[in-house]
Order: structure tokens, then C-alpha cells, then sequence
């Protein structure tokens, strides 16, 4: 709901920005799905125990969380300062203001989501010889072109 705020926030100023932003929301929102059915992730103290299971995966969903709060330097942040650009441009000095501190608001979401997902450890004993937890049967065909 809050990235729609955006690409509605600049539709009338410039239609090809509101394209462009929509499709690397959707892109990186599908991936970020896609990555939490693979973990059959279903509550935040699950995404606790992905990084025992896969460390990969969990870092590339703490990248993902990240670019969709809109941190400097991934590919989420690149379309809201494009959006605040030529809203400023178009001296529109109040909408992008307040869509910077509501961006705030989801950053501080997906923080927490990246903290529980990456910064804590479930604890769990990794010196057995044998691996205890099954491989993921799921195909994601199209998990890999998306990360």
C-alpha cells in the first residue's frame, strides 16, 4: 500500500517514472515472496530459524527488505528519490515531504524484519554429523532470474 503511495504520487507529473517505479516494486516484492515460500516462512519467529537452514537465502532477503525500505545504495531507494526529484521539480515541496517520513515508517518495518530474519540466531546445535532438517522439494523456476 505504501509504494502504491508513491507510484500514485507521481502518475500525473510523469507516467513513464510511475511505470518504472511499479515494475521494481513488483519485482522485488514477488522475490521477496517467492523467498519466504521456498523457507515456508508463515510468522516472524520462523524467519528466526531460516538462517540456521539457509544462510544464503536469508541474506538475500535481508538485501531485499532493505532495498524495499528504501536504504541509499539498492535498487529500492533509486525510484523514490526520482519520484522526490521531480516532485520538487514540479514544485510540489509538501507531497514529497510527507512521503519521505512515511517511508520512515515502512523502513523502521523492514528493519525489524531484517533484524529477526538475519541479526538473531535460533538457538540450535550444528555439531551433529547428520543434517536433521529435509532439502526443499519446492520449484521456484523462476526464483533465480528474479534475485
Amino acid at each position: 500500500i505504501a509504494h502504491m503511495g508513491w507510484t500514485t504520487a507521481i502518475m500525473m507529473y510523469s507516467p513513464t517514472m510511475m511505470i518504472l517505479n511499479l515494475t521494481i516494486y513488483i519485482i522485488m516484492t514477488l522475490t521477496t515472496f517467492m523467498l519466504l515460500m521456498y523457507n515456508s516462512t508463515t510468522t516472524t519467529l520462523s524467519l528466526s530459524q531460516t538462517w540456521n537452514k539457509t544462510p544464503l537465502i536469508t541474506s538475500l532477503i535481508l538485501l531485499l527488505m532493505m532495498s524495499l525500505g528504501g536504504l541509499p545504495p539498492l535498487s529500492g531507494f533509486i525510484p523514490k528519490w526520482m519520484i522526490i526529484q521531480e516532485l520538487t521539480k514540479n514544485e510540489m515541496i509538501m507531497m514529497p515531504t510527507l512521503l519521505a517520513m512515511t517511508a520512515l515508517l515502512n523502513l523502521y518495518f523492514y528493519m525489524r524484519l531484517t533484524y529477526t530474519t538475519a541479526l538473531t540466531m535460533f538457538p540450535s546445535n550444528n555439531c551433529m554429523k547428520m543434517k536433521w532438517r529435509f532439502k526443499c522439494t519446492k520449484k521456484m523456476i523462476f526464483l533465480p532470474p528474479l534475485i
